[in-house]
Formats: C-alpha cells, sequence, structure tokens
C-alpha cells in the first residue's frame, strides 16, 4: 500500500522488477599493478561493480577479544601484528590493549585495515574505504597503506565515495562505476605537508603522553620540540644531555639522546617521527654535538637500522630497573632496547641550528 501511495504521489511508473545495469571496459589484467580505487557518489554502484569484478568480499570480521590485539588470527606473532599495525599508523601501543569496542572512530578504520592486510587473500578488498574518518585521517591512512601494500607486493582495492584520497593513495588505476570510466595512471609524488620546527616548554609534552609506548613521563630536565603540520601540533620530542664515559680514565662524551618520541595518532604512519628527529640530529653535528636514541619499539628499531643517517652502536638488549638507574642486561627481565647514533649529514648553517635547538649549553659550540 505505501509503495502504491507513494507512485501515486510521486508519479513514478510501477515496475515489477527493478533493473541498473553497468557496461563498460575494465581492463585490469592487462597490466600489473599494486593498488586500484573504485570512487564515486553514494549510490553509483560501487560496491556491486567491485563485487561483479572481484567477488563476494570478505565479511567484516568479528571483534570480539578483551584486547584488539588478541582478535588478530592466533597464526599470527606479536612482531607481525606490532608491524602491520605501525604500518598503518595504529601505533599507539595503550591502544592495542583495549577492546576493540571502546577504540575511537580513527582507530578502528585503522586496525581493520591492518588485520585486513595481514589476514585476507590478494586482492585485498576493502568497502567504505575511509568514509568514516576525517579527511586528514583518510589522507595519512592512505599514504601508509599505498606504501605497505607496494613494499610488501599485494594487491589492494579501495572503494570510496571521497576523491580527495587519489593523490595520497597513488592507485595504479582508478574506476568511476558512475560513468564506468577506467584510466591507468601512472606513479606520482604525493602532495607535500608543510612543516616547521619549534622548541616549546615541558607543558607541550601532556598533549603526547598519553599516546607514548612506554610511559607517560618526562624528566623535567628534558629540551623539548615539536613538528607542525600546516600549524597544528603532530609530533614530539623530548631530549636529555647525557655524557657517557669514553675509556676508562672516566672521561665522559657530551651527548644529547631522545628521551621521548611520540607522533600524535591523526599523523601516524608518515614517519614524522623520523623527520623531526633527523632534523634536531642534523642540528646537533653542525654543532659538534653527538646525537643519540635509544629505541624499545620493534618497528622502531628496524626502521632506524634501515636508515643511512642512524648507526648502530648497540643491539637490542634488555634494561633492568635498578633503582633510580637503568642497567643493561642481556639476561635479566626487562624491556627491548637498543643505542643509535646520528651519522647523518650536518646542518649547513650553524646559525640556524644553534637557533633551532635553542639549548644555552651549545651557545658557545
Amino acid at each position: 500500500m505505501r509503495c502504491r501511495q507513494v507512485e501515486a504521489l510521486f508519479d513514478v511508473p510501477r515496475q515489477t522488477i527493478q533493473e541498473l545495469r553497468w557496461q563498460g571496459d575494465v581492463p585490469i589484467e592487462a597490466r600489473s599493478w599494486s593498488l586500484g580505487l573504485i570512487v564515486g557518489p553514494s549510490g553509483s554502484g560501487k560496491s556491486t561493480v567491485a563485487k561483479a569484478l572481484f567477488g563476494q568480499t570478505d565479511k567484516a570480521p568479528e571483534w570480539s577479544g578483551a584486547a584488539t590485539l588478541d582478535d588478530f588470527a592466533s597464526t599470527h606473532s606479536v612482531e607481525e601484528i606490532a608491524e602491520i599495525c605501525s604500518a598503518v599508523g595504529f601505533n599507539t601501543i595503550p591502544a592495542w590493549l583495549r577492546p576493540y569496542a571502546v577504540l575511537s572512530t580513527g582507530e578502528r578504520f585503522r586496525v581493520g585495515i591492518a588485520r585486513a592486510l595481514l589476514e585476507s587473500p590478494d586482492p585485498i578488498i576493502v568497502d567504505e574505504f575511509s568514509s568514516v574518518v576525517d579527511r586528514q585521517v583518510a589522507q595519512i591512512t592512505s599514504a601508509a597503506v599505498s606504501k605497505y601494500v607496494r613494499k610488501h607486493g599485494r594487491r589492494f582495492v579501495a572503494v570510496s565515495c571521497h576523491y580527495d584520497i587519489v593523490e595520497w593513495l597513488n592507485p595504479d588505476w582508478v574506476l568511476e562505476p558512475e560513468t564506468m570510466t577506467f584510466s591507468w595512471r601512472s606513479l606520482r609524488r604525493r602532495p607535500q605537508l608543510d612543516g616547521e620546527i619549534v622548541k616549546v616548554d615541558h607543558e607541550a609534552w601532556r598533549l603526547f603522553a598519553p599516546y607514548h609506548y612506554l610511559s607517560a613521563e618526562l624528566a623535567s630536565a628534558a629540551q623539548c620540540y615539536l613538528l607542525l603540520v600546516a600549524g597544528q601540533s603532530a609530533a614530539f620530542a623530548g631530549l636529555l644531555y647525557r655524557p657517557v664515559s669514553i675509556h676508562k680514565r672516566g672521561a665522559f662524551a657530551p651527548i644529547w639522546g631522545v628521551s621521548r618520541v611520540v607522533t600524535l595518532p591523526d599523523y601516524q604512519g608518515l614517519g614524522l617521527a623520523f623527520v623531526l628527529t633527523d632534523a634536531l640530529g642534523a642540528a646537533f653535528a653542525a654543532l659538534g654535538a653527538r646525537f643519540r636514541n635509544y629505541p624499545a619499539h620493534p618497528s622502531y628499531v628496524r626502521s632506524l637500522a634501515r636508515s643511512p643517517s642512524w648507526r648502530l652502536v648497540k643491539r637490542p638488549g634488555l634494561i633492568r630497573r635498578n633503582g633510580p638507574r637503568s642497567t643493561i642486561t642481556g639476561r635479566m627481565g626487562g624491556r627491548p632496547n637498543a643505542v643509535f647514533e646520528f651519522v647523518g649529514p650536518a646542518m649547513a648553517d650553524a646559525d640556524q641550528a644553534r637557533a633551532l635547538l635553542a639549548i644555552p649549553s651549545l651557545s658557545a659550540t
């Protein structure tokens, strides 16, 4: 009865069967590819076309664990899960230990992508890609997914109603079902982000503390720096003076080291922590000072090991807390730890480096 009323009210011809058709040439196997994008407005047939091309997509995964970490298949190691979560920007370690139900919308989006990349066969089809998150998270996650898929030789198809992710996802092909337009794309440089590094007060740490993977504490003597992206806080580094003995006579080498480095969730996946620490390392090098990093996160250790700007000083061992100080041990309990020293190029302008660091003890260097 309601259907007949609507037909009469809006002068819609009565139909026993409704039919929608899409017809076009979609030569996705004419070339090798890694990333595809099916894009268009809501109701344009994106999901229907994706199903016709690739078959039934996987059902939404279940999330029932006491921790999100436990929802991943038991066949995957913690190291594998940590790597994929870090790769897509879901890199806030405390969030891994929370149930999926209490995660933010952005965190759910990223960890859902992580599970798909780790557990689904190729091609991985993700419908409603980026539809539930703000555009900044969508773009940054698109860039992170693209990087991971190409690095690991996977095939990934995003189905989305948003065109603003095209340059960030950088797909090999784009299909628009609304007009059944298919086009191949050449790889292009992703859009650049404008960044600025500034020295800030210790108070800035409060914004980043909840997202650090070890502790929310930061020594009061730490020198603090922010990486701003388009004027917004994105990454934080807290540095401490850490002189080390260089021989048995007890002489010490002046070294500044990273105590805390954190990237806010909305910016994770782009390597902004490395942009910040590499710039600080270059500034210290310009002033003749040494600069070290002491990572414990396995993915962070691997990334530094691959960087030509960092030299491994000590392989990951274990740190045991022994009162107010820490001692290195290879057999006792503790967290994995490595030591890297910055060996990249120095900042060309020493005055610029001195102004950036703004540390009084370096003013005469």
